[in-house]
């Protein structure tokens, strides 16, 4: 097996903390079989491909858990409506919003979806990501809904990089179900997921819990059946409104509850209990021009871990960069560097379900790394529009 050295690098672990400025040198990173197997000093070089990084910064490669990156269409004519004046729910409820992408998304195959969403995964890609989750919901039938995760799979497969799916048909409801949000639920969230964990397309479950959306009650059935199969369940929530998803996902012990814009210091309370990471989506904040931010303080006071996202999708966060995504947690949500940093790196991997695999520069863990044309985190954070990045490493292997 190939055992790769990492030298002279500045690094930066997120194991336990995230230093501001790590000298050059103090830390050194063995690899084996695409793993971590020491992280120390002066580790032994027998054997080893040794790779001096010339002082460069090194951290676990980025992790980017929530996004939408399968899907088919264009809204930017909505982002024109917003900008004379429509309300995202206003754009909703006309027609708009996520029912226009299921429009566009249900008449692709497989094979098209794919097409259409490599540019994204590329572009995420080459600011170092490691790890990308990507959700259904703009189907919204079975058979939709399992082609967009089909597709999830297959760019997997294409390029070197993990992929985590999620089953977000309680996404919308679509016209065929109007006035009938329990059929829906019954027909296509939870007969979809049937199927969806018997082809092994899906990693968890997801929902959008809000006015325009589903409510708890409405959603219960579909977590049930989702521990049942013995999936991980997280929910969009609180973004436009208080609809009470974050406490109801906590109740069901989700692994992540995210948007959070209207959130309490209670909802921060319930999610500590439960180990729920809140994962903060900038990009739909200021897509969407919102004026009430995330309860940062809150969570902090909970102890709850803060993970941060593209929120990738067609109308409310056309984001593909990570990079820029700490930068709008650093400028719109007043999140330090270091929970920046975290926040794409060990928070992000905790809120999949992957602590234990990746997200951090520690033994054991794959060796998924990024280095860095800077000297300090900061630098990575502060700059918009450029992609310092010398090196990703997936698996061991620098691809």
């Amino acid at each position: 097996m190939t055992r790769t050295l990492w030298t002279n690098a500045r690094v930066v672990t997120a194991d336990g903390g995230i230093d501001r400025g790590p000298e050059p040198g103090a830390i050194e990173v063995l690899a084996e079989g695409g793993r971590i197997v020491a992280v120390g000093a002066d580790l032994p070089r027998e054997g080893a491909r040794v790779v001096d990084c010339e002082g460069r910064l090194m951290t676990p490669a980025p992790v980017d858990c929530h996004t939408h990156l399968v899907f088919g269409g264009d809204r930017a004519r909505e982002f024109e409506m917003r900008l004379d004046g429509a309300a995202y729910e206003e754009i909703a409820r006309a027609g708009g919003g996520i029912k226009a992408s299921m429009r566009a998304t249900r008449e692709m195959g497989i094979e098209a979806l794919v097409e259409a969403s490599l540019p994204r995964l590329d572009h995420l890609l080459a600011e170092g990501v490691s790890t990308v989750e990507i959700k259904s919901g703009y189907g919204l039938s079975v058979e939709a809904e399992l082609n967009m995760l089909r597709a999830a799979r297959r760019l997997e497969v294409l390029r070197p990089v993990r992929i985590r799916t999620t089953w977000l048909a309680a996404h919308a409801l679509p016209p065929e179900y109007a006035g009938r949000p329990g059929d829906y639920i019954r027909d296509v969230a939870i007969a979809g997921l049937e199927q969806a964990h018997a082809e092994g397309l899906v990693d968890a479950v997801d929902s959008f819990c809000e006015t325009i959306a589903f409510s708890t009650a409405e959603l219960e059935p579909l977590y049930r059946k989702a521990l049942a199969l013995g999936l991980p369940v997280k929910i969009h929530s609180e973004q436009l409104s208080h609809s009470g998803g974050t406490a109801f996902a906590a109740r069901f012990g989700a692994v992540s509850a995210d948007h959070l814009e209207h959130a309490t210091a209670a909802d921060a309370r319930a999610m500590a209990a439960s180990g729920t990471v809140a994962v903060l989506l900038p990009g739909a904040f200021y897509m969407l021009r919102e004026t009430v931010a995330p309860p940062v303080a809150a969570f902090r006071e909970a102890g709850v871990p803060m993970a941060l996202a593209t929120d990738c999708n067609p109308g409310t966060s056309p984001l593909t960069s990570i990079l820029m995504a700490m930068n709008m947690g650093a400028t719109l949500f007043r999140l330090t560097v270091p929970e920046c940093l975290a926040g794409v790196t060990c928070n992000a991997a905790r809120a999949l379900g992957l602590a234990g695999e990746t997200g951090r520069i520690a033994a054991g863990l794959s060796a998924d790394l990024a280095l860095w044309n800077v000297e300090t985190p900061a630098q990575l954070v502060a700059r918009i529009g450029f992609n310092p990045l010398h090196a990703r490493i997936f698996q061991g292997e620098t691809v």
